[in-house]
């Protein structure tokens, strides 16, 4: 039997990380968090001291970077960068920079494909990030383009970076945010966009609990669980 699959992308702070744990659990579905791949090269990079546009700088280091993605007793995907646990350093506002542009790398993009698309080969999954729809698992069987707009998003990123006690403002959130749109639409390797076939959920007027039972209705309706 062909594995459920279920692409969910979407710009910075639309929720898709949240919504999609969620969901996973809800369906028994293996949740993979690619932006948190992306984020975990960042943070490597960032550490060594290599400039976050630096191609040539970032594709030395990727023979020697070393990502797993392990799942607590609650299954809350844990990122392993090199042996140590980095789930809650990646979500610092300088490494979502670096992650931005490094993302926008061919040779980096590469290096994480083949593993993104042997865990939906393997598992029933639902899938987050920019592009899986369009390019990773362009057969997903669902595919999501989950959305908010820009002032919302921004709320929520910064609520949860002042939950993680992350010294930020608003206003510096916001400003980040304008340029993590711009660079992640804009980007020549595999831009963000909606794929042709996918379905649009706009959360800008929705709470949490709403968001998650419009997605879940997608993915009952679409594959009858």
């Amino acid at each position: 039997m062909e594995n459920r699959s279920v692409a969910l992308d979407g710009p910075a702070a639309a929720g898709k990380s949240t919504l999609a744990r969620r969901a996973a659990k809800q369906f028994g579905l293996i949740y993979v968090d690619t932006g948190a791949l992306y984020r975990s090269i960042g943070l490597y990079v960032f550490r060594k001291k290599i400039g976050s546009r630096d191609e040539q700088g970032v594709v030395k280091l990727l023979p020697e970077i070393d990502i797993e993605m392990k799942y607590d007793d609650e299954g809350v995907q844990r990122m392993i960068l090199c042996g140590e646990d980095v789930t809650d350093d990646i979500r610092l506002p300088e490494v979502s920079a670096y992650a931005s542009d490094i993302s926008a790398m061919p040779p980096v993009r590469e290096f994480l494909l083949s593993r993104q698309r042997m865990m939906a080969e393997k598992y029933d999954v639902i899938m987050d990030g920019r592009d899986i729809g369009t390019v990773i698992l362009p057969n997903a069987g669902l595919k999501v383009f989950l959305t908010a707009n820009q002032d919302a998003r921004a709320r929520r990123r910064y609520l949860e970076l002042r939950e993680k006690h992350a010294d930020t403002v608003l206003e510096e959130v916001q400003n980040d945010m304008i340029v993590r749109d711009k660079n992640d639409s804009e980007r020549a390797a595999s831009p963000l966009k909606a794929a042709d076939d996918a379905v649009l959920l706009d959360t800008t007027e929705l709470d949490l609990e709403e968001s998650f039972e419009a997605l879940c209705g997608l993915i009952s309706g679409r594959f009858g669980i």
